[in-house]
């Protein structure tokens, strides 16, 4: 049997204890926080090697005016939890904005971005179901400066296709990063 550890999510004072199983995956990546890109980092928190494949859940961070271009996930469905701040979420023609304890899923082939436009910073658990995501995540987060056709191959491989930039005002995304101080 795989050891279990335990992730500890706080949220409005409340703690979950979220299972992660680590062992055939390693430490490497699990809880480990990467680059997105300047002000977007994300921490796999649960593995999709460790579900079967069922789910990947990804914890995320956003500064203000970090986001997403519009993107489709073919095979798969992508779950926002907010677990702080608000996010601006685009899900085909609908935008809605999610405040903490606030959830939205997207159907999988349905056009979506998301961004932080507010001036705090953004956390949200990210579940892709199935859980077929986490190498282009790997990728990005081992880029170091970020070989943009190698994650582009990866989604393309994996469903995803990035269709048009952020359709909201003034965001940074991996299409034109935020500069570095």
């Amino acid at each position: 049997m795989t050891p279990v550890i335990a992730h500890d999510v706080i949220s409005k004072g409340h703690q979950m204890n979220i299972p992660v199983e680590s062992q055939s995956m390693g430490r490497a990546y699990l809880n480990q926080w990467r680059e997105i890109t300047p002000g977007e980092n994300f921490a796999i928190r649960i593995s999709g090697q460790n579900t079967e494949g069922l789910y990947t859940a990804i914890e995320l961070t956003a500064e203000p005016r970090n986001g997403v271009p519009i993107h489709i996930h073919a095979r798969e469905e992508e779950h926002f939890v907010v677990i702080e701040g608000r996010v601006r979420l685009m899900k085909g023609s609908e935008f809605l904005t999610l405040s903490t304890g606030q959830s939205a899923t997207v159907q999988r082939g349905t056009p979506h971005a998301w961004c932080n436009p507010y001036d705090t910073m953004l956390r949200m658990l990210v579940i892709f179901s199935p859980g077929h995501s986490e190498e282009t995540f790997r990728l990005i987060g081992s880029a170091d400066g970020g070989d943009l056709a190698a994650i582009e191959d990866s989604a393309r491989k994996g469903g995803s296709k990035v269709i048009g930039p952020p359709p909201f005002e003034d965001i940074y995304s991996v299409l034109c990063p935020r500069p570095r101080p």
